[in-house]
């Protein structure tokens, strides 16, 4: 079952936050493939967000496999399962190039990576 909570009084956006929650629950198996999940005016009236907001929640989960959209029949959660330790290691592969064509060492490509994990 769907299910997310946004706080209004929360730093993060209220669009990171759905996003988030979203990811969170297909990590922890809550949502598994194929899971349809409600239309953005449904989830928006829900929230008490403007359907905007939701809706770019859910590009962001559809630009990064996580979500998929057939036309009317709605969204889903991506048949292919939870794939952010795979976006994630693409991202750590293309910033160790740019760090690399710098010419920076190891220990500095580490600080900041640290500096922005603190952030």
């Amino acid at each position: 079952m769907f299910t997310v909570t946004v706080s209004h009084e929360s730093a993060v956006p209220p669009y990171e936050q759905l996003r988030l929650a979203v990811v969170a629950q297909v990590r922890s198996g809550e949502l598994t493939a194929g899971t349809k999940i409600p239309t953005v005016r449904a989830l928006a009236a829900q929230l008490g967000l403007a359907p905007n907001t939701v809706a770019r929640a859910y590009r962001e989960l559809e630009a990064d496999g996580v979500v998929e959209t057939r036309g009317r029949q709605g969204s889903f959660i991506a048949s292919s399962g939870d794939p952010t330790r795979d976006v994630a290691g693409r991202a750590a592969t293309a910033y160790v190039a740019t760090v690399r064509r710098l010419g920076l060492d190891d220990a500095t490509a580490l600080h900041y990576v640290q500096a922005a994990l603190e952030g």
